[in-house]
């Protein structure tokens, strides 16, 4: 039998849970949290272990994949899958089965069946790749179960669901970990490592977003459509900051001796997904009745504790090629991705005042993590990035170190969606970062990923 929930039901088990679309009311009340003062209490690096034994929530496209890098990674075992679609879930066990594994055990009787996978006492890693507004109960339920939480972004909807997680990981002692793939693209670590070599100078300025033609998924109901359109009718906000923000983030030191300080968001009005309902359903349709609130182009400002400004794009509503943004800009130079990677270097560069390629700086500044991992990750989704990405979690630990992110990392990212959405209903106004750290972000620390 198949466990398909049409987008109806789907809703109303959403309600009937208690999980909520972090929207109205719920963005604007006040917010208990964010003047505690009770200190910081990192969660210390475990034990090595001999094997991560995983329970993995939410097999769709992107936990497939997950699923596959796992099969391929030494020290990964997948010993529990659960998904709302029963076919998934056997398709998972398969796989794990045809790779040599034991068959692990499949939950996909109701919509809340990941509590019992959770639970379980011969798991140690809880990943889930569900729609958005699960992360943060699954991530909760793990911790408080005694096991380390990986979540697919954004790992928060809310700045009460940012604090749930960071007070949830510090209660236990357990990592939540937010698997931010792009802080692994080639690219933008080698733009890294040239920034901790100090190639562009004293940082100033940096730009990136998330901007990607995702029109066609969101009215696709067999698919995200399901869940995600409901979010642009719902929240006008920068529903998907992270992609763009972790790479930059991390060549900032945020959390590591800077920290977001403030933003300042606007938005446009909302056209591309009513007019492309339009265009492919019918001006009578049902689809064109349908009112969106996210505007097509939201920009945010932020200003770190340390002077520099980051201006971060959402665009998903546009026709347009896929892009990120990446740009850093120095005091020496500057570096940009897209639509091809480029680079500046006063006193470097062959020609003054014009861009080159940034292929010839290849052999000399590409991450270390590339090195070792480029072809272990041939084949793999987004160029490799998502192999690396976890490859690396389980690596850090079967040693018992600490992860490339932790849960002041998945937060600091997080959060822009709440706070760029009260900026914008209060026509731009500054709000500022919550400071999930309690002051850590002002001692130096050593990002795990540059690490020997």
């Amino acid at each position: 039998m198949k466990n398909h929930l049409n987008r109806r039901d789907f809703i109303k088990a959403i309600a009937a849970t208690g999980v909520t679309l972090a929207v109205g009311d719920d963005l604007m009340a006040a917010v208990s949290h964010e003047n505690r003062t009770f200190p910081w209490r990192p969660v210390s690096a475990g034990q090595p272990m001999a094997t991560v034994r995983i329970g993995y929530v939410g097999v769709g496209g992107m936990g497939m994949a997950h699923v596959e890098n796992l099969l391929k990674i030494e020290g990964a075992e997948i010993v529990a899958v659960c998904d709302i679609v029963e076919e998934r879930v056997k398709q998972a066990l398969d796989r794990v089965e045809k790779a040599g594994f034991k068959r692990p055990v499949g939950y996909f009787k109701n919509e809340t069946d990941w509590q019992n996978l959770c639970d379980r006492p011969d798991v140690d890693l809880v990943y889930n790749a569900t729609p958005w507004q699960w992360h943060v109960p699954i991530s909760v339920r793990a911790m408080q179960s005694g096991k380390h939480a990986a979540t697919e972004v954004p790992a928060a909807l809310s700045i009460d669901e940012c604090w749930e997680l960071v007070e949830t990981s510090e209660a236990t002692g357990k990592y939540c970990i937010m698997m931010e793939n792009c802080n692994y693209d080639k690219i933008e670590m080698m733009i890294l490592n040239m920034v901790k070599k100090g190639l562009f100078g004293a940082l100033l300025h940096a730009e990136c977003g998330y901007l990607h033609d995702l029109r066609a998924v969101k009215h696709d109901m067999e698919g995200e459509g399901l869940w995600r359109r409901d979010f642009s009718m719902r929240r006008n906000g920068d529903l998907y900051p992270t992609h763009g923000l972790g790479p930059v983030m991390q060549c900032f030191d945020i959390n590591r001796g800077n920290y977001f300080d403030y933003l300042v968001s606007f938005s446009t009005k909302s056209r591309g997904l009513h007019q492309y309902a339009i265009d492919h359903f019918g001006a009578g349709s049902p689809q064109s009745k349908e009112v969106y609130t996210l505007g097509d182009v939201v920009n945010t400002l932020i200003r770190t504790m340390n002077g520099e400004t980051i201006l971060v794009t959402h665009d998903t509503s546009s026709p347009r090629p896929y892009s990120r943004g990446i740009m850093v800009q120095g005091t020496r130079g500057l570096v940009r991705k897209y639509p091809e990677p480029k680079i500046y270097i006063e006193g470097i560069s062959q020609t003054d005042d014009q861009w080159e390629p940034i292929n010839d700086y290849l052999k000399k500044y590409q991450h270390p993590v590339w090195t070792e991992l480029e072809t272990a990750s041939v084949g793999a989704g987004h160029g490799g990035m998502d192999f690396v990405e976890d490859y690396r979690l389980i690596n850090a630990l079967l040693k018992g170190i600490e992860p490339d992110m932790d849960v002041y990392d998945a937060v600091a990212m997080s959060v822009v969606t709440p706070l760029s959405e009260r900026s914008i209903a209060a026509k731009g106004k500054p709000f500022k970062f919550p400071d999930f750290t309690r002051g850590m972000w002002k001692t130096q620390r050593e990002l795990p990923v540059m690490k020997g």
